[in-house]
């Protein structure tokens, strides 16, 4: 006899033991298909060559006319009647019937999965979280489930990052969800393992399809895999940003170019420790073509000023008082002021620039108090309509872009798109979250200005 449970092994999760009766539940009602796949299995098998020398009767179902000639309905009949072609042809519709069926078990599964999952969030109630910047998208959630509340405070990441790890220590577990920047994420809350997987709570396969991401996966960025969900690709180029009346951009094919004498002391930028400015940072120090050397270089000799409000910096910028900044805030919102300050796009330089989250994470907290209506809100938000109004709603001054890569992309801002030929470094790869290194090397340039 043929060897049918290593047939079955490939096929399903478990072996069918011989038995010709599927658990229907386990199966999702594959009415009598596992009987025919054994059937026309034994023929394929026999009609290769390995007949017996008596007539071996095989039942064949269900009860469909395959062949002039052969009766419908249960019949008895010797192998070596039937047609090697079309047993093989059989065999193949069979295997099809099979993913059919699977694929439909499947779609049942998850849509009562989501069901149910909905209806035990309206029973929740509410969803609380704590977001960067693209808060005014969240008014789109609402209008979808209006039996959920969302509850949100919005702020600065490393703001909420700390008001989350002060709430946690107070016994006080009140958000579900923290959006923000890929270094909190990881080097506050993940490292203090503040986070429950995400990954498990994908439910609806629209997200799940990893096809319809940039880069044809899911964009977790931690070491896992599995919590911390990166969900916009902006070109950072490195968080600069210049008064249009003191810098003349397209005299500069270099990041090297930044370190000459004449722009010294004309810099304003956050500290290297802050992780607002975490992105820009990744970058640089991961970059083959800068490094450790030239951050270094460009904090410890440029004579560059320091603040820890980025706003403030961005007055400074549109005032004159400095010609470059690194890690303003807002400056799209200035610009369209009429105030005379841009975005210094990098893409073309010899070092390109960074793909970056720029604000754009999800994390699921520990014993969020809330799960159902956390889990309707993740799906939503990575949904098409959920990444939709996150590009058309989240920033009006500087749209961002998603990683959805089957969402319209003309709302987008200019300097937000990726460009097909320019040269993106990704700082949201896994092995590059742990921003350790990184942080050392930023304390002691600050320690050696002191």
């Amino acid at each position: 006899m043929p060897p049918f449970s290593s047939f079955s092994f490939l096929l399903f999760p478990s072996r069918l033991n011989g038995e010709k009766q599927v658990d229907l539940k386990e199966r999702g009602k594959i009415v009598e298909l596992t009987n025919l796949y054994i059937d026309l299995t034994a023929r394929f098998w026999f009609a290769s060559g390995r007949r017996t020398n008596s007539l071996t009767p095989i039942v064949l179902r269900p009860h469909t006319r395959f062949y002039r000639g052969i009766k419908t309905g249960p019949s008895f009949f010797p192998v070596n009647h039937l047609n090697k072609n079309l047993l093989a042809v059989l065999w193949i519709l069979a295997l099809a019937a099979f993913a059919s069926a699977g694929i439909a078990s499947a779609q049942t599964d998850w849509k009562k999965d989501w069901d149910r999952t909905v209806e035990n969030a309206k029973k929740e109630g509410q969803v609380t979280i704590y977001m960067f910047g693209y808060w005014r998208a969240l008014a789109a959630f609402e209008m979808e489930f209006p039996g959920i509340k969302l509850t949100y405070a919005t702020g600065g990441g490393s703001n909420l990052g700390a008001r989350i790890m002060a709430e946690r220590r107070a016994g006080k577990y009140i958000v579900d969800l923290f959006s923000g920047g890929a270094n909190t994420n990881f080097n506050v809350l993940h490292k203090a393992n503040a986070l429950d997987p995400l990954r498990p709570a994908l439910l609806l396969p629209e997200v799940l399809d990893e096809s319809l991401w940039l880069g044809g996966k899911l964009p977790f960025t931690d070491p896992d895999d599995r919590y911390i969900f990166a969900f916009i690709a902006n070109p950072s180029s490195a968080q600069l940003y210049y008064n249009t009346k003191l810098f003349n951009p397209t005299a500069l094919k270099s990041f090297w170019d930044l370190l000459e004498s004449k722009w010294k002391g004309k810099f304003t930028s956050l500290e290297p420790t802050n992780t607002s400015l975490g992105g820009a940072m990744q970058f640089l120090y991961r970059n083959p073509d800068l490094g450790p050397d030239f951050i270094r270089r460009f904090f410890s000799t440029m004579d560059v000023t320091f603040s820890g409000d980025s706003r403030q910096m961005t007055d400074w910028l549109a005032q004159g008082k400095f010609a470059l900044c690194m890690g303003c805030r807002d400056v799209e919102q200035a610009k369209n002021q009429g105030l005379p300050v841009d975005v210094l796009d990098t893409s073309s330089w010899k070092e390109g620039t960074a793909l970056s989250v720029s604000g754009g994470t999800l994390g699921l907290l520990k014993s969020a108090p809330h799960p159902n209506a956390a889990k309707v809100f993740i799906n939503w938000f990575l949904s098409r309509k959920g990444q939709t109004a996150l590009q058309t709603l989240g920033d009006p001054n500087e749209p961002p872009n998603s990683r959805r890569i089957d969402i319209p992309k003309e709302m987008v801002a200019p300097n937000n798109k990726l460009i097909e030929g320019r040269r993106y470094l990704d700082v949201t790869r896994p092995e590059w979250q742990d921003m350790a290194p990184i942080f050392k090397l930023a304390r002691d340039i600050i320690g050696s200005r002191k």
